[in-house]
């Protein structure tokens, strides 16, 4: 989040964390015999969301009360 808080006003990322369980799963199936080819495409069911205001208000961009509430974190 480090580009965030110097330069961009607002990132989606994926949730690192519930992706790393998720390979993990699917590492633990082909280990125990499942075809790769059978196992299911998953999408992400989690994804981070970060607002910098700072930048947002040096563009002259008006952040919507929604996304504020919505988000992970909002930087100041």
């Amino acid at each position: 989040m480090d580009y965030l808080r110097t330069k961009s006003s607002w990132r989606t990322s994926l949730n690192g964390t519930a992706e790393f369980q998720e390979a993990a799963s699917y590492v633990d199936r082909i280990l125990r015999g499942a075809k790769p080819s059978d196992l299911p495409v998953q999408t992400p069911t989690k994804y981070q969301t970060a607002v910098n205001l700072k930048t947002a208000k040096a563009l002259g961009l008006t952040v919507p009360p929604g996304l504020l509430v919505a988000a992970d974190e909002v930087i100041e």
